[in-house]
């Protein structure tokens, strides 16, 4: 996430925009139908900084995107485990798993017109590489490099491209991570050649424009205000069946409440238990949810003062009310969850193994004084707009309060909260993160290894670097289990490397959320999995 901006709009000339006023207009009304045509959201979409692939870190803006940029492969919306084609038609594995070759769609158009091709999906896997930005890790973690990702991503033809890497990586994981990411998506590269500043190769105009191939198009964005999303007429796939999404931001849970119930939108993304509770004996609303693999936690800023010590980071655990909160804050939320590696995870602990931790005063205060810090100390955490980040950031502090430690509690905007994180400005923080495949090792390279703890590395879009914490130990093991062919050892080497990681690493992870939507009767074919919600099945 870059800096906090001020308020920006963005508009590429449509017919049909009319339609965005008249939803905006229509919204005041008092139970005003939408329309027939389109699918009104409501949902906290502050976050969003840019649409650029290269770039885009959040959970909102990654969700948009795979519903306008089609990767190479896709996540089975009925079994996430499973990967099937999507932008590639089918792939092929070498004997020593070192090599994938993809053949792609023919004849697929971009909006602007131009004809999609195997070097467009090259290039623009090597361009996030090049750029260096917060996702070349989802590449270079593979293997790929500035010198070598010309070489390693190359396209003999128009309809071929082939990944080489430099290790037998799990070829499933492979897929999940990279083919099924946002880094695996064909860009226009046409365009973004023509739009690049300073050699910046289209980053500046991806700030707020797709230029990819999706069921739909972005089509406006008014920062902090509302996204429009449009129909692809040209899309080589199924068209959508809605032509048009809107996503109104909205940050208050009881306003999103409001205008379900009162018809002005046709989903709520951010309800409280208590609103999700009301709905459920609702005849015009039902409740979908998912477990996804996004956990919420709290992260500790290990550079400097008491959380760089480990036993300081043990003893916060304990100022945690799992149970408490599970039954009040996080009901139809999210699960109580210790453990990096998320529920559902090839290779993660279960539920019991997986959440050792309960409220324990004495066995925090133990813990500090065994630190050093009998007394206590005086921190700062802070929190984003979520609307259960306000009362579990109080929970603690209460909590915490009893064995001496003072928290001074900050909310503030979730793009100031992402900067502040990802510059390392903060001495504790609560925060979500969604990792992309579901596999341990998919939160292992991001919460437990870290490749560079220089500041001066950048690697923002890797949480243990933001907290400053690097264990060369815990790398190696890193590694370990990513690379052994075993399946049973590998799972064996999660386990031990989870149970660790719960005890000294510098992250409290409190809860694995749930994907709640409240979604009025009249929309059908809602469709979702924990890792992606597809918009084009929708009917109304």
């Amino acid at each position: 996430m870059t800096d906090h901006r001020p308020a920006r709009s963005w508009h590429r000339p449509l017919a049909s925009l009319g339609l965005f006023s008249s939803l905006m207009l229509g919204s005041t009304a008092m139970h005003a139908a939408t329309p027939k045509t389109a699918l009104v959201m409501a949902w906290n979409i502050d976050a969003i900084s840019t649409f650029d692939p290269a770039q885009v870190g959040e959970v909102v803006t990654n969700e948009i995107l795979q519903n306008t940029c089609d990767s190479l492969v896709d996540f089975d919306p009925a079994d996430e485990r499973k990967i099937i084609p999507l932008f590639a038609e089918s792939w092929t594995v070498s004997p020593d798993r070192q090599t994938i070759t993809f053949k792609i769609r023919k004849g697929a158009k971009f909006p602007s017109g131009n004809t999609a091709t195997a070097q467009d999906v090259a290039q623009s896997m090597q361009r996030v590489v090049k750029l260096g930005s917060s996702n070349a890790t989802t590449l270079t973690e593979y293997g790929f490099s500035k010198e070598n990702v010309d070489q390693r991503i190359t396209a003999p033809d128009d309809a071929t491209v082939v990944l080489s890497f430099d290790k037998a990586y799990p070829t499933t994981l492979v897929l999940q991570a990279i083919g099924a990411s946002r880094v695996g998506t064909v860009m226009d590269m046409k365009v973004l050649m023509a739009n690049q500043v300073n050699g910046d190769m289209g980053n500046k105009y991806l700030a707020t424009h797709t230029e990819c191939i999706g069921p739909y198009r972005l089509a406006q964005w008014n920062a902090s205000e509302s996204v429009l999303l449009q129909a692809n007429d040209n899309y080589w796939g199924v068209k959508p069946a809605i032509k048009r999404v809107l996503i109104k931001h909205v940050a208050e849970a009881g306003t999103q409440r409001l205008m379900l119930g009162q018809g002005d939108v046709d989903v709520a993304r951010d309800l409280t238990p208590e609103d999700l509770k009301d709905f459920e004996t609702s005849k015009d609303v039902t409740i979908a949810k998912v477990l996804k693999p996004q956990l919420f936690f709290w992260t500790f800023n290990t550079t400097e003062g008491p959380f760089g010590n480990e036993k300081v980071r043990l003893a916060m655990r304990y100022l945690i009310d799992y149970d408490g909160l599970a039954k009040t804050v996080m009901t139809n939320l999210g699960v109580p969850r210790a453990s990096f590696a998320q529920l559902g995870a090839v290779g993660a602990l279960d539920e019991k193994a997986g959440q050792p931790f309960k409220l324990d005063l004495d066995k925090a205060k133990a813990l500090l004084t065994e630190a050093g810090y009998a007394d206590g100390f005086t921190a700062k955490l802070i929190f984003g707009t979520l609307q259960h980040s306000a009362p579990l950031a109080q929970s603690v502090q209460q909590n915490a309060a009893r064995v001496g430690v003072k928290l001074t509690l900050e909310r503030m905007s979730n793009a100031q909260l992402f900067a502040k994180v990802r510059g390392r400005d903060y001495q504790s923080a609560m925060q979500a993160w969604q990792t992309s495949v579901p596999d341990a090792h998919g939160n292992a390279s991001r919460l437990v290894y870290n490749p560079d703890n220089r500041p001066e590395a950048k690697l923002t879009q890797i949480p243990v670097w933001r907290t400053g914490f690097q264990s060369k130990e815990l790398n190696e093991k890193v590694d370990a289990a990513l690379l052994e062919p075993d399946v049973a050892r590998r799972n064996a080497l999660y386990a031990d490397l989870q149970k660790e990681v719960m005890a000294k690493g510098p992250f409290a992870i409190m809860f694995q959320m749930y994907n709640i939507a409240a979604v009025r009767s009249d929309v059908k074919n809602w469709t979702w999995n924990g890792f992606r919600t597809y918009y084009a099945p929708v009917t109304k």
